[in-house]
C-alpha cells in the first residue's frame, strides 16, 4: 500500500513538471481564400509559410454569413489575409477608376467581415497585398485604385519576374514592428499590385514605403494587426527565409491569444 502511495505521488509530481497541452499545442492560423467560379483557392505558398513558422494552417472557406464566420473564428488563434483581386471602391466611398481590375463582391464582404470580427476578438492578423489593403479599408482607410495613373513618378509595382525575386526596395521606418522583425532599414521586395493603401485607417500607421512613396507596410497601434504590400510567402516558399520573421511573429501573437482564451 505504501509503495502504491509513493508511486502515485511520484507520478503526480512528474505530471506537474510537464507543460500543459494548451502550452505545447501549435497555434491554428486561419488563412483566407479567393474564389474562382465554383472553387475556393489558397496558394500553397501561404500554407507552407504558416507551417514553416510553426503554425497549423486552417483554410477558411468563403462565407458571407456572419454567424458562419463567427464559427470559423472560434477555431483559430491568428489570421492571414491573402492576396488577390481588386477591392470595390464603393467600400471606401469612391467611384471606380477606369483602370479598376476584377472585383469579387462576395470576397470583399468575406474579407471585411473576417477582419472586423477578428480585430474585435483580439485575434492577430497578418495582411498580405490585397490582405493589407482589406485591413486598411475594414478599419476605416481607403485605397489608391491605380498606381500608374494616380502616383506621379511611380516605379514598376507589377513585376515580370519570379515571386522569389525582389524587384524594388522599400524604406522601413525605424522602431516599427517591421524594422524590429527584419533588422534592416532597406530591403528588396517582390511586387504584384496596382492598388495600394491611400488614407491610412485610424489607429494604424505606415511602417514602410517604396521609393515613389507608395505604402508598403502598416501596423496597428496595439501591434496585433499588421500588413505588407509585398508577398513574403513567395520568398519562404522558394527557400529564402528573409521574411519568415513576419510569419513567426504572427505565430507568437497567436500563441499568446490562444493562452488568453
Amino acid at each position: 500500500m505504501k509503495t502504491l502511495f509513493k508511486t502515485t505521488v511520484l507520478m503526480a509530481a512528474l505530471l506537474l513538471c510537464l507543460p500543459a497541452a494548451s502550452q505545447t499545442k501549435k497555434p491554428v492560423i486561419g488563412v483566407s481564400c479567393s474564389i474562382d467560379g465554383s472553387t475556393v483557392e489558397v496558394g500553397m505558398t501561404y500554407i507552407k509559410s504558416v507551417r514553416k513558422a510553426g503554425g497549423i494552417p486552417f483554410v477558411i472557406p468563403l462565407a458571407t454569413s456572419e454567424a458562419e464566420i463567427d464559427e470559423y473564428l472560434d477555431h483559430i488563434d491568428g489570421l492571414v489575409m491573402t492576396g488577390g483581386e481588386d477591392v470595390s471602391p464603393l467600400l471606401f466611398g469612391q467611384e471606380p477608376s477606369r483602370f479598376l481590375g476584377e472585383v469579387v463582391p462576395d470576397r470583399d464582404i468575406y474579407d471585411i467581415t473576417l477582419i472586423r470580427k477578428a480585430v474585435k476578438r483580439g485575434i492577430p492578423i497578418l495582411g498580405i497585398c490585397r490582405g493589407e489593403q482589406s485591413l486598411n479599408i475594414a478599419m476605416g482607410g481607403d485605397l489608391i485604385q491605380d498606381i500608374p495613373s494616380e502616383v506621379t513618378g511611380a516605379i514598376q509595382h507589377r513585376q515580370n519576374a519570379p515571386r522569389s525575386y525582389g524587384s524594388h526596395t522599400i524604406n522601413i521606418v525605424k522602431g516599427s514592428l517591421l524594422h524590429k522583425l527584419l533588422g534592416v532599414d532597406n530591403i528588396a521586395v517582390n511586387s504584384f499590385h496596382h492598388q495600394a493603401c491611400g488614407k491610412i485607417a485610424p489607429g494604424y500607421k505606415v511602417t514602410a514605403t517604396a521609393p515613389d512613396g507608395v505604402v508598403e507596410a502598416i501596423e496597428s497601434a496595439d501591434g496585433k494587426s499588421f500588413g505588407v504590400q509585398f508577398h513574403p510567402e513567395g520568398f519562404v516558399y522558394s527557400g529564402n527565409y528573409k521574411f519568415l520573421p513576419l510569419f513567426q511573429h504572427l505565430i507568437k501573437l497567436a500563441a499568446e491569444y490562444s493562452s488568453s482564451k
